[in-house]
Formats: C-alpha cells, sequence, structure tokens
C-alpha cells in the first residue's frame, strides 16, 4: 500500500475511475463523502491530498476542481506534483524543542513569534541540533563553515553571539544555545 493518501471529497464518479487505476498511480485512493468524516480520517494521516470541488477550512493539503470536465492525464500529473510538494515541505519543518525550523524558508518560529535566519544561522542550529551533545567550535568551524584547523578566528563565537541575541529578543529565551567547556548545545 502506498503512503500517499489521495482522498476523493464528495466526487463519486472521480473515485471509482481514480480506484480502478490506483495501483498504476501508486496512490491509496480513498472516498469520502462527508466533512466529519473527512476530518477524522485526515487526523490519522501525514501523507494526504484532498480532491475536492470547493475550499474545506482547516484542511492544509487540497487540491479543488473548479473546472469540468477534466482531463484525467492533467489531473494525474497535478496530484503527483501536489505530493512532491508536500513531502518537500514537511521534510524541510524539524521540530526542535519548542520551536520549528523551517529549512526552506529559513525561519525558526512557535505559536507566537517567527524569526528570520541567515543560511549561516539555520546552519548552525540544524548542524547544533543533530549532535545532540556539546559542539567544539573548532568541529564548528570545520563542519559549517569548512575552515581548516589552525586558522585563528572568532567566526563561530561572533555568529552564535548575534544568533542568541536575537532569539532573545524574539522569543525571550536565553537558554536555546548554550556553551560549556566542552563547546555550544541546543538546549
Amino acid at each position: 500500500m502506498s503512503s500517499k493518501n489521495l482522498i476523493v471529497y464528495q466526487l463519486s464518479p472521480l473515485f471509482q475511475i481514480l480506484k480502478e487505476i490506483d495501483l498504476e498511480l501508486n496512490l491509496n485512493v480513498i472516498e469520502i463523502k462527508d466533512e466529519k468524516n473527512l476530518s477524522i480520517k485526515i487526523k490519522n494521516l501525514t501523507n494526504y491530498l484532498v480532491l475536492t470541488t470547493k475550499q474545506i477550512s482547516n484542511i492544509q493539503s487540497q487540491y479543488i476542481l473548479n473546472r469540468h470536465p477534466v482531463k484525467l492525464f492533467g489531473l494525474i500529473e497535478k496530484i503527483n506534483i501536489l505530493f512532491i510538494k508536500n513531502q518537500f515541505n514537511n521534510q524541510s519543518k524539524i521540530k526542535i524543542n519548542n520551536y520549528i525550523l523551517n529549512l526552506n524558508s529559513r525561519e525558526i518560529f512557535n505559536e507566537k513569534n517567527k524569526l528570520k535566519l541567515t543560511e549561516k544561522e539555520v546552519n548552525i542550529i540544524f548542524y547544533l541540533h543533530q549532535k545532540q551533545t556539546p559542539v567544539s567550535i573548532d568541529e564548528l568551524e570545520l563542519n559549517v563553515w569548512n575552515y581548516q584547523k589552525q586558522i585563528e578566528t572568532h567566526t563561530v563565537e561572533t555568529h552564535i553571539y548575534r544568533l542568541r541575541k536575537k532569539i532573545l529578543k524574539i522569543f525571550k529565551d536565553q537558554n536555546f544555545i548554550i556553551n560549556n567547556k566542552n563547546g555550544y548545545q541546543i538546549q
């Protein structure tokens, strides 16, 4: 069974056509006829697209069919493109403590605030998050900046100082990036 779930909402004839070819499409085609069942079904799915004829509130991933008749091959192509976009967007968001780091938009945010980051700041946060143990300045210079050892610079300290300052200003979080004798770490 495919991990891509195509939900056909209140479009029984289209569901019948897509169901006949769902194995060739590599989709799990699901028919839903009412909004209550739609909400219940979506809660249990991570990768889905809803085909519908009208906008449905509180549904993230949907495609509205507003022109009829529909060319089947064009529709299948659009469905595949939307699934690829969803996958790209889902993979770009990383949960770090109470924040979401969006690699595509280079932003970190929580329920209340959003902070735009530079590419280097995203790389620092991402690297520190992946390690989950204190990271030395030398390791950051090598793996984030691609500097060779024995280069005397304060680039890492300066960038982290500025990043901490931005995070403190927007999120009032003094402990997002901490440091000790072993290096820097995301708390």
